[in-house]
C-alpha cells in the first residue's frame, strides 16, 4: 500500500481542521510536515486491561496534536509550539525501535494521539508488516477525527480507543479550542462502532484484538456533562458499549487553568455518573479516585510513566 496515493498531504483534509496546505512545503494547525513526529515509545502497563495485560503494550507518542487542551496531561508533547531535539522524525528508526519492543513479547502497537499524523502512522504499519511483524493496532485517538479518515483506516486498525470528552460545545471552546467537538467526535464514534461493533473479541492471551473501547474523563465540576454524553451513546448507538470511565484527572503543574479545573474529580460527583454507567448496563472499567496520583507523566524523563 502506497499511503501517498491514499492521504494527499499535498493538500492535507486528514483531520477535522481540513487546513488544506501543502505539507511537503509548509505545516497547518498541527505544525507536522509529511515526517513523522513521535516523542517516546515505550512500553506502557497504565491501560486498560484488555489492552496492556501483563507485558504493557508499545505505545507511541506522537508529537503534537489537533486539539489544544487547556489541561492536557501530556502538554510537553501536545503543544504545537514545542519541538525537541530527542524526538524521532526517521520512519525507520521508529520502526526499528517499534521492533526492538515486539521481541521482548509485546503484541500490540498503540499510536498515541494519531489523528494528525494517520499517514505516517500507516506507513510505519506498513513497514513493520513488510518486516514480518503483525502485531494488533490500536489507535488511541481524542476522538476529533475525520469520518472519512477513519473509513481508510479500515482493516488497518484492530482497536479503537477513542476519547469522547465532552457533550457542551460551550466547554469544548473554553478548554479544547473547538466549538464542533461532540459533532465532529459523535459522527467519529458511530464510524468506529461501523467497523467494530460493540463486541471485543479477546485473543488467547486476554487482550483485545477486534473491537473499540470509549474513554471519557471526569472532569470536576462537570459530571452532567459526562452524564450527557453516557444517555448520548446508550440511546443513540449502544448500551453495550465497552466504556472506561476515568477519575484520574489532576491539574498538570505549570499551566494556566480555570478555578474550577484547578482541583481533582470529587467522590459524590464521580460516583453519580458511575451510576448512570452502571444503570444503562454499559461494559467497562472505572477507577478509584486515587488514579489522580498515579497517572501523571513526565516526558521529560527516560521513564514517562512511572510502573
Amino acid at each position: 500500500m502506497d499511503e501517498n496515493k491514499i492521504f494527499d498531504l499535498s493538500y492535507c483534509t486528514l483531520c477535522p481542521h481540513e487546513c488544506g496546505i501543502d505539507r511537503y512545503a509548509q505545516t497547518g494547525f498541527c505544525n507536522v510536515g509529511v515526517n513523522p513526529v513521535v516523542s517516546s515509545i515505550f512500553p506502557h502497563k497504565g491501560e486498560e486491561p484488555i489492552i496492556s495485560g501483563e507485558k504493557g503494550i508499545c505505545n507511541v507518542f506522537f508529537a503534537h496534536c489537533n486539539l489544544q487542551c487547556i489541561f492536557c496531561q501530556n502538554h510537553q508533547i501536545s503543544r504545537n509550539t514545542k519541538q525537541s531535539r530527542n524526538w524521532l522524525t526517521d520512519t525507520k528508526v521508529i520502526v526499528d525501535e517499534i521492533k526492538s519492543i515486539l521481541n521482548t513479547g509485546i503484541g500490540m502497537v498503540g499510536f498515541v494521539s494519531p489523528s494528525h499524523q494517520v499517514a505516517q502512522m500507516v506507513d510505519i504499519v506498513n513497514s513493520l508488516n513488510k518486516s514480518g511483524y503483525k502485531p494488533i493496532i490500536v489507535y488511541n485517538s481524542n476522538g476529533y477525527d475525520k469520518v472519512e479518515t477513519l473509513k481508510m483506516l479500515e482493516g488497518i486498525v484492530d482497536v479503537y480507543l477513542p476519547d469522547l470528552k465532552y457533550y457542551d460545545s460551550t466547554l469544548a471552546l473554553r478548554f479544547s479550542g473547538v466549538s464542533d467537538y461532540f459533532q465532529v467526535a459523535s459522527k467519529a464514534i458511530k464510524e468506529m462502532y461501523r467497523q467494530k461493533g460493540s463486541t471485543l473479541i479477546l485473543n488467547n492471551e486476554g487482550l483485545a484484538e477486534f473491537g473499540m473501547i470509549i474513554r471519557h474523563l471526569v472532569l470536576p465540576g462537570h459530571a452532567n456533562d459526562s452524564i450527557k454524553l453516557l444517555n448520548f451513546l446508550a440511546e443513540e448507538i449502544s448500551p453495550r458499549l465497552y466504556i472506561s470511565l476515568m477519575s484520574q484527572y489532576y491539574p498538570p503543574s505549570g499551566l494556566k487553568l480555570p478555578k474550577e479545573l484547578n482541583q481533582h474529580v470529587g467522590k459524590d460527583e464521580y460516583q453519580k455518573v458511575i451510576e448512570v454507567l452502571e444503570n444503562h448496563g454499559f461494559r467497562g472499567w472505572v477507577q478509584d479516585l486515587i488514579s489522580n496520583q498515579f497517572y501523571r507523566p513526565d516526558f521529560e524523563s527516560n521513564t514517562p510513566f512511572a510502573e
